[in-house]
């Protein structure tokens, strides 16, 4: 939470001092920054790695408005605005507040509040369409909730981007209240008032009520289409904007595949047609498909005859998810939990990654399409926590099995702990461990 009174004077005037040491940053030197937040001190170091550009005044526009209209209209929060509108938007419209919905990647998909603060808020870009992620415009209430996966508020001159310093914001994640993947983000941009205790509290309680108005519109489509099965496809049709149809590879042999709310356990060989088929969204030949599937010289027909066992299993769930042949593709988008690693990873939120990263991507296939794939994640993942990671977020990659013998990860973690940290006995009995396990 930010202060108040005279500390948030105090902190304004240190964060526009450290922004002198921006560009030192931005050179690769590290410049301690004495009152800064630590979380707006590692957010503005997040940003300068990923070049964002302070003095750039505007925001990108990622969509334009037949793109962003045609994504809002599929993306599960857009069932859940109404609710938006009534807690945040319409008390907004004279109070000097805007309300920002955003995607999972940063993307604003709807701004609305004061007419007079949104004309104010074009000249930064703050609009639909445009990329407010880490990556883009630096520290923001709204890239960096998502980088930290939690409610965040940013005032002033913590801002990294500099046209952004008349500004105070709140944003809090929302998560899809099946899976705990984050949906997206909700934000109230203003002045001080965008930043008082009673703003976050009103921010996270709204984003409670939109997670379980989502759950319950779910809940009554699951119903409608128990009750009246031939008109299943009409009903699923109707709540496809309830849903991402995902695939989750990680950390299982068997993937989950979920179209409009339903879900099916795949089998070994269909896991990895499916894993590969989502890496190559404009499809692939018999051949080359082939090649990716099978670690010796694959059958053509071998092929054929899973394609179709895999189209019997997928109609089951919907029909226009079917893959197509010549070439073979997904007809529908699918979002694999792999894809949503690395989506992270590219923005730098770390943290995210490894939340949503339970393991290596189909750990015992051995089609080489998914070898590829695996070790692509898995090294990105490793060297962004390296490179970037905390001392939790180190230990936590540790547990998993690909790093048991991670000496290089711990030696890590005793160079970020303090020299008298308690948790330094157990990562040197850890690589103790390691080395005895090797010798033997």
């Amino acid at each position: 939470m930010a202060p108040g009174g005279d500390a948030a004077e105090l902190l304004q005037k240190r964060a526009l001092a450290g922004h002198e040491h921006l560009e030192a940053w931005r050179g690769g030197t590290s410049v301690e920054i004495p009152g800064l937040r630590r979380l707006v001190h590692e957010s503005w170091q997040r940003s300068a790695s990923l070049k964002a550009n302070p003095d750039v005044p505007e925001a990108p526009l990622a969509m334009d408005r037949d793109e962003l209209g045609e994504y809002r209209r599929q993306h599960p929060l857009a069932t859940i605005m109404p609710v938006i509108k009534k807690l945040l938007v319409q008390p907004s419209h004279d109070s000097g507040l805007l309300v920002a919905v955003g995607d999972d990647v940063g993307r604003l998909l709807w701004v609305d509040g004061d007419p007079v603060m949104q004309r104010r808020a074009e000249g930064m870009m703050f609009v639909a369409g445009a990329d407010w992620s880490e990556a883009s415009v630096g520290t923001s209430a709204p890239g960096t909730a998502l980088a930290l996966d939690r409610s965040i508020q940013i005032s002033g001159a913590e801002h990294f981007k500099r046209s952004v310093h008349p500004w105070s914001c709140t944003a809090v994640p929302f998560h899809d209240p099946d899976s705990g993947a984050v949906l997206g983000v909700v934000d109230i941009t203003g002045t001080e008032t965008a930043v008082a205790p009673h703003t976050l509290s009103l921010v996270e309680a709204t984003v409670a009520a939109a997670q379980a108005q989502l759950r319950i519109e779910r809940l009554q489509l699951a119903a409608a289409v128990r009750e009246k099965p031939r008109r299943r496809s009409t009903a699923a049709a109707s709540g496809n904007a309830l849903y991402r149809n995902s695939l989750q590879l990680l950390g299982r042999d068997q993937a989950l595949l979920s179209i409009d709310g339903r879900t099916v356990s795949l089998s070994a060989r269909h896991s990895e047609i499916l894993a590969i088929l989502g890496n190559y969204p404009e499809g692939l030949s018999a051949e080359d498909l082939c090649a990716q599937l099978y670690p010796g010289e694959g059958s053509s027909a071998t092929l054929r005859a899973e394609m179709v066992r895999l189209r019997k299993v997928v109609q089951e769930l919907s029909p226009d998810a079917v893959p197509e042949s010549r070439p073979y593709r997904l007809p529908v988008e699918l979002l694999p939990d792999s894809g949503q690693v690395l989506s992270c990873l590219q923005r730098g939120a770390h943290r995210i990654a490894l939340e949503i990263y339970k393991g290596a991507l189909l750990p015992r296939s051995e089609a080489p399409g998914v070898v590829q794939l695996r070790e692509r994640v898995s090294h990105l993942l490793r060297e962004a926590l390296l490179t970037d990671g905390s001392v939790e977020s180190l230990l936590k990659y540790a547990e998993l099995p690909e790093a048991k013998y991670d000496v290089d990860l711990r030696l890590a973690v005793l160079k970020l702990l303090p020299p008298r940290s308690p948790k330094r006995a157990a990562v040197v009995a850890d690589l103790e461990r390691i080395d005895d396990e090797l010798t033997a």
